[in-house]
């Protein structure tokens, strides 16, 4: 089966979807699949210790996807930007539902240096970054969907620019400045 889509094909196909034709979206499905397994392995990357599967992932979010009632993809990469950001939350339930869980009555007690062990204060966990991506929002909420889309949602400059009418350049210098925000955020000891 081949599954490489020709240029134009998935927008094609999510218009056609988006307008109600059931048959594109059973195109589509093999077409995407791919991708959206590569941007679960991605979002998987900063949540080592979740528990879910690329696999898993992709499939909560592609059923999520599909529940939408009318889709409005204005193409393919605002597509896998929305699909990146349902993963995002998709894991960001999950990792808070599991924490919720640790702090149940079977909870097994640790001393401070087997907690120390655990920790690992240079990798931010997914919800440390969903954190500060909010907090971007807040003072600038362009740079935090330019920064979610090109390392949540595995976007090039010129796809984000085409999602949110910018250029190339523009989205270049926003991912720079919110990237060095997001670090210095992550590193501060105080969160604002």
């Amino acid at each position: 089966m081949d599954t490489q889509a020709a240029p134009g094909q998935v927008t094609s196909l999510l218009r056609q979807w988006r307008m109600g034709d059931e048959a594109a979206l059973t195109a589509l499905a093999p077409l995407i699949y791919a991708e959206l397994r590569g941007l679960a392995r991605s979002r998987l990357a900063y949540e080592r210790r979740s528990g879910l599967s690329p696999t898993e992932l992709v499939h909560e979010a592609f059923l999520r996807l599909v529940r939408q009632e009318q889709p409005d993809w204005a193409n393919r990469a605002h597509f896998y930007y929305i699909a990146a950001r349902l993963m995002r939350q998709i894991l960001v339930d999950f990792v808070r539902e599991s924490h919720a869980q640790k702090r149940g009555g079977d909870a097994v007690a640790l001393s401070l240096d087997e907690a120390t062990a655990f920790a690992r204060p240079t990798d931010p966990g997914v919800l440390q970054i969903h954190e500060a991506l909010n907090a971007l929002a807040e003072m600038d909420a362009r740079k935090a969907r330019v920064l979610e889309m090109r390392f949540f949602g595995g976007l090039t400059a010129e796809e984000i620019a085409q999602v949110e009418n910018l250029s190339p350049v523009t989205v270049t210098r926003d991912v720079r400045a919110a990237t060095a925000w997001l670090r210095a955020w992550l590193a501060a000891p105080e969160k604002p």
